[in-house]
């Protein structure tokens, strides 16, 4: 290559000629040096002008010439050309055809290909080659072998181990076991088991095909083994699970390359050992070896999956100082692993430097946002990555309708699923089950219903997606229904079914069954419980009122509760008015977490309840003193995509003259119909009617006014809540309902709560 580059700059280039010397180009250019310059094209691109000069320069050009420049025009992919000429060879040499039938094997140009092949006069084993590449490479099983059965009974030449090889690796592809031992047979046969170049996609197609004993007979059996084939058999055997062999081939070889280490790790990370793949990659950047965007990207997975942000951090320095700092590959692994590790600003910062983006790219902020609570921001970054014209695949719609769905904009969700009908990704059920759990977070466990049925296809996700859905509408008897259903069609409920069941038995009071289906999990389904069960189990007792079983349920756990397990049962204290348990609960939960106010703000109102407002007031001192604050409730609600946020008393709001007039003209209408404020709700030592002053404006009453006021009459007025919702206000809602005749929906921190007719969907239990 140096040689060509001299003499090419030593004499004039035939583009830089004027006419008058193109004419007598040929005096200092032999065809063997066009040759070379047509080698060079194929770089630049430039093939087009020499052919011209080549025209020019020569009145009938030689065989030999016309053939590189098809093979020029074909390297070039530009198949027509590289046909034009090959037509206008007078004697095409057998080259000539192999030439032709190479270039539309590589372009699967099927039918020219075989076209070629049946017009030539003779054939090689090269011929046979590219006609059995052709096919293989477009995965046309029948042709290839059909191509490769004509070669074997042509018999004017032996077998060759490119052909042996080319079928073995369609075999593997193609998961076609009994072709693949059909050829290893002929391997053996023919004499080609001690070549190492049919050796490696021999192992490869029996560890591919799960044949895993196999592929190892056939790595002993071969003489010579180079480190290619070690390589395939560590990829191999770290696939159907044999980590401890993997390693052992491992360290068993005389020499590893970046490859062999790399199989390695990428295998412990896609075992689940994370940390070993951590360790085995400190332990290669030891060895001074040449990584690659494989490297880097399976040891940056790993660190994600066990949140190690400081080795993650020093793998990125690592990078910084190599040729990948800038590979959309590496950049999306280091995206995706900052994210996992919930390190969400460092995420945005790789995110924003990566000069070229794909959908991985994308696809891997926009889920580390909805993965870390960023819900709002995955809605914008998926507007943004339309803006540069990226589409969305079936992942990337799938999470962007799952932050919607954590939103409960049912609004945004519903364009995606329009989204999805147009582009025909609904059919993925990645999608699917995105909109399933959509409509059930979102209220409308109708239309999650309707979806599940006009699904094609569904999975143990699906069924979940629709279980949980009825459970946050405590709609119980559905959920077990439905559960059993799951169960009867073969489908294997995992944790997260569970926790649904649960919650939707301890919401409905159904303590009996919640309890059997605890003991199902265990006994019969081989589930762990993990704190959310437990969570579960304590809230159940709890709802119900036996909170003594409660007690004794959590002192029979094999830990102590979460701080939602303590707080949910001090919560039943309050409501039940035992404050022996609820003094001990808050102790424990005080213990765990010495800064929620959770813990403080329910004793209080079992205390407010009881009267003793000394205790109250000591209680918020002890707050005072460690600087907390209760967490203030807020509601909001969504009209003509903007969000309306209402804390308690807000008057922030253009509207509030109106939406207090509202609450006033209500509040007299259901004191009509009988409605009498619940005075327990105020946690506050004040008069009778400084507390009704209060209960009236809470945050969801101010939501409901305002939806009340600018929705129109037919739809459903939707307010979301970040606390529970209190007594008062769940009783006076069940009125408003009454009142104007509307469907009030209003999501909380534990639940749905639809509104009709003065009834609630909990049926008073909550």
């Amino acid at each position: 290559m140096l040689k060509n580059k001299l003499w090419w700059w030593q004499y004039p280039s035939p583009m830089h000629l004027s006419s008058s010397q193109n004419m007598s180009v040929s005096r200092f250019y032999s065809s063997n040096q066009y040759c070379a310059l047509l080698k060079h094209c194929c770089e630049t691109r430039d093939a087009k002008k020499l052919h011209c000069h080549i025209l020019k320069a020569f009145h009938n050009p030689e065989t030999f010439l016309l053939n590189n420049l098809v093979n020029a025009y074909a390297k070039l992919r530009s198949i027509t050309y590289a046909r034009k000429v090959f037509d206008q060879i007078p004697q095409p040499n057998l080259y000539s055809w192999n030439t032709m039938l190479s270039s539309y094997s590589k372009l699967a140009h099927l039918s020219q290909m075989q076209h070629v092949f049946d017009a030539m006069p003779t054939r090689d084993v090269v011929s046979w080659n590219s006609l059995i590449s052709g096919y293989a490479a477009c995965g046309s099983l029948v042709q290839s072998v059909k191509a490769y059965n004509l070669m074997l009974n042509d018999g004017s030449f032996n077998l060759n181990r490119i052909a042996l090889s080319t079928m073995l690796i369609l075999a593997s592809n193609q998961g076609y076991v009994r072709l693949g031992k059909q050829i290893h047979g002929h391997v053996v046969k023919f004499g080609f088991q001690s070549y190492v170049f049919v050796g490696s996609p021999l192992v490869d197609m029996y560890s591919k095909t799960g044949l895993i004993s196999c592929a190892r007979q056939a790595f002993d059996e071969m003489p010579q083994k180079n480190v290619v084939m070690y390589n395939t058999l560590i990829a191999g055997l770290m696939r159907c699970g044999r980590i401890e062999d993997s390693k052992q081939l491992f360290y068993d070889m005389h020499e590893r390359d970046s490859i062999s280490w790399t199989a390695l790790i990428a295998g412990f990370t896609q075992n689940g050992l994370d940390r070993e793949a951590i360790d085995l990659f400190r332990e290669m950047s030891l060895e001074n070896l040449e990584m690659d965007q494989y490297t880097f990207g399976s040891v940056l997975t790993a660190c994600g999956g066990v949140m190690a942000l400081q080795e993650g951090k020093q793998v990125h320095a690592y990078i910084i100082r190599t040729d990948y700092k800038d590979n959309i590959y590496v950049g999306s692994a280091l995206v995706d692993m900052y994210c996992k590790c919930k390190s969400i600003k460092s995420a945005e910062r790789v995110f924003r430097k990566m000069t070229c983006k794909n959908i991985v790219s994308w696809t891997a902020m926009l889920v580390g946002y909805g993965q870390n609570g960023y819900s709002e921001e995955a809605v914008k970054i998926f507007c943004d990555m339309q803006k540069y014209g990226i589409e969305p695949d079936d992942f990337t719609l799938g999470s962007v309708i799952s932050s919607c769905a954590n939103l409960a904009s049912l609004e945004e969700g519903a364009q995606f699923h329009g989204r999805a009908l147009v582009s025909g990704l609904v059919s993925f059920i990645t999608v699917s089950n995105a909109l399933v759990t959509l409509y059930g977070k979102c209220g409308s466990i109708e239309d999650s219903h309707k979806l599940f049925n006009e699904m094609k296809f569904r999975d143990e996700v699906s069924w979940t997606a629709l279980v949980s859905g009825y459970a946050q509408f405590g709609k119980a008897n559905e959920t077990i229904r439905l559960f059993e259903s799951m169960l009867a069609h073969g489908f294997k409920p995992d944790k997260v079914t569970f926790i649904g069941v649960l919650s939707a038995c301890s919401r409905a009071g159904l303590v009996e069954k919640g309890n059997q289906i605890f003991e199902s999990m265990v006994k019969e389904h081989r589930i762990i419980p993990i704190h959310d069960h437990y969570t579960c189990m304590i809230d159940l007792f709890s709802r119900a009122g036996r909170l003594e079983e409660a007690k004794n349920f959590i002192n029979k756990m094999p830990f102590s509760p979460d701080a939602i397990g303590w707080a949910s049962l001090l919560s039943s204290c309050r409501f039940y008015g035992n404050m022996g348990i609820g003094k001990w609960a808050a102790e424990f939960l005080l213990k765990l977490e010495p800064h929620n106010t959770a813990s403080y703000v329910l004793l209080s109102s079992i205390y407010a309840a009881k009267g003793k407002w000394e205790e109250v007031a000591k209680l918020r001192k002890g707050m005072r003193d460690k600087g907390l604050r209760k967490e203030p409730g807020c509601s909001w609600i969504k009209y003509k995509n903007q969000v309306h946020v209402f804390s308690a008393d807000d008057r922030s709001n253009p509207f509030s003259d109106q939406i207090y007039y509202e609450l006033e003209k209500l509040n007299h209408k259901m004191i009509q119909e009988g409605y009498v404020p619940d005075m327990n709700s105020v946690l506050h030592d004040v008069e009778d009617s400084e507390k009704i002053k209060m209960l009236n404006h809470h945050s969801e009453k101010l939501a409901i006014a305002f939806g009340l006021i600018f929705i129109p009459p037919g739809f459903p007025i939707r307010v979301v809540k970040n606390l529970r919702v209190c007594g008062d206000c769940h009783n006076a809602t069940k009125y408003i309902s009454k009142i104007t005749q509307r469907e009030i929906l209003v999501r909380d921190a534990a639940r749905f709560h639809l509104f009709k007719d003065g009834m609630c969907s909990c049926g008073d239990f909550w």
